[in-house]
């Protein structure tokens, strides 16, 4: 299935304090993670930002922050963003569902704790999920390798920033490409 930008939405799951910067390969993921979401914006394409325990934890990371302070931000402390379990996941849950969004871009950290219950909650309420493997981290590569793997069991599609947004724009003829490919390079 293609990415049709007018159905896809980016969803970042707790980009956040200080753990953020102790995952793995944690500078590569942020930057590639802001380019993503510059492209996004770009192309119009609806972004929500999810936080674990921003009180306890921090807010989100000021190089992804810069680019997404004025979409919306949910507070979470349930690992699954989308589980439904307490009223927070049961908000985002609802709003995600309201922005009529078939598919979703997932990145954040740790791929193997809320980046994986997220994405598996996804799937459960039937929306397609693909998963930016360069967009994703965790302490432990080993984890994150486990938890794409794992991902792509339940039925997600792993990507990466560039194949993403080279498959979002389609066409070199695209209105957006020269400023899209400005971003990448």
């Amino acid at each position: 299935m293609h990415l049709n930008e007018e159905k896809v939405g980016l969803l970042i799951v707790d980009i956040q304090g200080t753990l953020a910067r102790r995952v793995s390969d944690s500078e590569a993921m942020i930057c590639k993670t802001a380019k993503l979401i510059q492209c996004c914006k770009l192309l119009d394409i609806h972004v929500v930002v999810l936080e674990q325990n921003p009180d306890g934890l921090g807010g989100t990371v000021h190089e992804i922050e810069t680019h997404v302070a004025s979409d919306p931000h949910f507070k979470k402390f349930a690992f699954n963003g989308v589980a439904g379990i307490d009223q927070f996941s049961s908000e985002i849950l609802a709003y995600i569902g309201k922005k009529g969004l078939s598919r979703w871009l997932v990145v954040g950290i740790e791929a193997h704790v809320c980046v994986y219950q997220t994405v598996v909650g996804l799937l459960e309420n039937d929306f397609a999920v693909e998963v930016i493997h360069d967009c994703i981290s965790s302490r432990e590569s080993s984890n994150a390798l486990l938890a794409i793997d794992n991902m792509r069991e339940r039925g997600a599609q792993i990507s990466s920033f560039e194949m993403t947004v080279f498959e979002l724009l389609q066409s070199s003829r695209h209105p957006k490409f020269r400023e899209v490919l400005a971003l990448i390079k």
